[in-house]
C-alpha cells in the first residue's frame, strides 16, 4: 500500500508547509500548524453568477432580505432581528453549554410557519427525540436527519428545500472528495464552503454549530469565520444557570449584541431584564461597591463593580481582575496615584464584575476607580448612585457613547443619581434622576466622598 503523503496547514491563515514548524512562515502565528492528508484532486467551485457577467452597482436592485423570527426574542436580538434568507450563521460554545438545546427550541417554534430541517452528526434520532420530549417541544413538523456525509446532506437539502437548516456540528461532517478525517482543517473548510454556497444559491438559511478549543476559540481554520455571515459565541459557566450569547460578526445587524438566557429543566428561558442579573442584592450596604452602566451593542446594562483593597503581605502586591482587563487596572491605579493623590502601591487589589459579564469598553474606568477608593477608605458610596465614564492618563474624565440611553436605563431601574462625564451632559431633563457632571477624577472623588 502506498503511504499517504501529509502536509501541515496553518489554522490561522490556511498556509501550507511540508514539514512541521513551531511558527507559521506565512502569518508568523505560533503553534498553529496541524497535520493533514495531502489531497490530490480538490473540487473546483462554480461561481454564483455567470462568468464574465459584470453589472454596474447602480443596476443591482438592493432589497431587504426577509427574516425568519426564531420565537426567542433574545436570540433574535443577537441576530439583528432574526435569521436572514440565504444567510449562514456559525454558533460556537463550550460542550454542554446549550447550543443544541437552543437551536432545537428555535426550530420547534419556527416549524409552525417555515420548513425546517435538523441535521445531527453527533446524536442519534432517539437522542434528539428524547431531548425534545424532555423540553416538552412540539416537534411534529421538525424534519430530522442523522448524517455526517456532506454529499448525502446536500442531496437532502436539495430534495426538501427547507427554509432553515441546522448542521450540528460542522466538525463531524466530511466530504468523500477529501481523504482527511472529519474535523481536520481541510474537511471543515471544504464542508463549510460548500454549505455556504448552497445557502447563497438556494436561499436556505444555514446554521452551523462549531466546537471550540481549550483556549475558547472556534476549532478549525480561521477562514471559517470569514466564510459565514454571522458569528455567535455561547458563553457562561456550566455551574451557573445563566447563559450569554454574544455576536462577534454580523453582516445583517449590529455586532457586540448580547442575549441573556437562563437554563432551566424545560430548556433555555429568556431573561428580558438582564440588569437585575448583574446587580447583586446586599442586605447591608458595604464599601467597595459601585454600579455602572455598560453598553452591549444597542442594549444598556447595569453592572455592579466590586473592589476589595487589602494590605499586601508580600513583597509584590497582587492585582487581580475578573471580567475587566488586567492591564487597564494597572493604568488606572497609576492615574489614581498621580492625579488624585491616592497611593495603592502597598495594597492587594481585587476587582470583580458581578454576574460573570465581561466588560471590554473603557466606560467602566470611573466606576472601577471609585470602587477602589471606596474600599480603601472604607466609605460607602451614596445609595442609588450609578457611574460611567472613561478616564485618560491625564486624569480627565472622557465621554462615552450613548450616554443618554445609559441614564434612562438607570432611571428606569430606580437610581436617583448619576455621575457622568461633563461632555455627556444633555439639555434634555430626565425625570427622577439627578445628574452630577465631572471633568476630572479628583472632582468625582470629591463629589461622592
Amino acid at each position: 500500500m502506498t503511504k499517504l503523503k501529509t502536509l501541515y496547514i496553518c489554522s490561522a491563515c490556511g498556509g501550507q508547509v511540508l514539514k512541521w514548524q513551531g511558527q507559521c512562515p506565512h502569518c508568523r502565528e505560533w503553534n498553529s500548524l496541524t497535520e493533514t492528508v495531502r489531497e490530490k484532486n480538490l473540487p473546483h467551485f462554480i461561481p454564483d453568477s455567470a462568468q464574465g457577467h459584470v453589472l454596474s452597482l447602480s443596476e443591482v436592485e438592493a432589497e431587504d432580505m426577509p427574516r425568519f423570527l426564531t420565537g426567542l426574542s433574545e436570540f433574535d436580538r443577537v441576530l439583528g432581528g432574526g435569521l436572514v434568507q440565504g444567510g449562514v450563521v456559525l454558533l460556537g460554545g463550550d460542550p454542554g453549554i446549550g447550543k443544541s438545546t437552543l437551536l432545537l427550541q428555535a426550530l420547534s417554534r419556527m416549524s409552525a410557519h417555515h420548513r425546517v430541517l435538523y441535521v445531527s452528526g453527533e446524536e442519534s434520532m432517539q437522542q434528539v427525540a428524547l431531548r425534545a420530549k424532555r423540553l416538552t417541544l412540539d416537534a411534529t413538523k421538525v424534519d430530522l436527519l442523522t448524517e455526517i456525509r456532506l454529499e448525502a446532506i446536500q442531496s437532502t437539502l436539495v430534495e426538501h428545500r427547507p427554509q432553515v437548516a441546522i448542521i450540528d456540528s460542522i466538525q463531524t461532517i466530511y466530504s468523500e472528495s477529501l481523504q482527511s478525517a472529519p474535523g481536520s482543517v481541510a474537511q471543515v473548510r471544504e464542508c463549510a464552503a460548500r454549505l455556504t454556497r448552497f445557502a447563497k444559491t438556494s436561499g436556505t438559511c444555514v446554521v452551523l454549530v462549531g466546537h471550540v478549543t481549550k483556549e475558547g476559540a472556534l476549532a478549525g481554520p480561521r477562514v471559517l469565520e470569514h466564510m459565514v455571515d454571522t458569528v455567535l459565541y455561547f458563553e457562561g459557566d456550566t455551574h451557573s444557570a445563566f447563559r450569554l450569547i454574544r455576536a462577534f460578526k454580523n453582516r445583517f445587524g449590529a455586532v457586540n449584541e448580547l442575549g441573556v438566557f437562563a437554563m432551566t429543566e424545560k430548556g433555555l428561558r429568556e431573561v428580558n431584564n438582564p440588569s437585575a442579573l448583574f446587580l447583586s442584592h446586599h442586605g447591608v450596604r458595604v464599601p467597595g461597591i459601585c454600579v455602572m452602566v455598560t453598553q452591549e451593542g444597542t442594549r444598556p446594562l447595569l453592572v455592579e463593580i466590586q473592589a476589595l483593597v487589602d494590605e499586601a503581605h508580600g513583597s509584590t502586591p497582587r492585582r487581580l481582575s475578573v471580567g475587566l482587563e488586567q492591564n487597564r487596572l494597572a493604568m488606572l491605579l497609576a492615574v489614581l496615584h498621580r492625579h488624585a493623590g491616592i497611593p495603592c502601591f502597598d495594597q492587594d487589589i481585587f476587582i470583580n464584575a458581578v454576574g460573570g459579564v465581561k466588560i471590554t469598553e473603557p466606560g467602566a474606568d470611573l466606576a472601577v476607580m471609585l470602587a477602589i477608593v471606596s474600599s480603601l477608605k472604607n466609605r460607602i458610596l451614596p445609595e442609588k448612585t450609578v457611574v460611567f465614564g472613561e478616564v485618560g492618563l491625564a486624569g480627565e474624565v472622557r465621554p462615552v457613547q450613548r450616554g443618554q440611553e445609559r441614564i434612562k436605563e438607570a432611571a428606569k431601574l430606580g437610581f436617583t443619581q448619576a455621575v457622568i462625564p461633563k461632555a455627556n451632559q444633555s439639555k434634555q431633563v430626565i425625570k427622577g434622576i439627578e445628574i452630577v457632571t465631572v471633568e476630572r477624577i479628583e472632582e468625582a472623588i470629591r463629589a461622592l466622598f
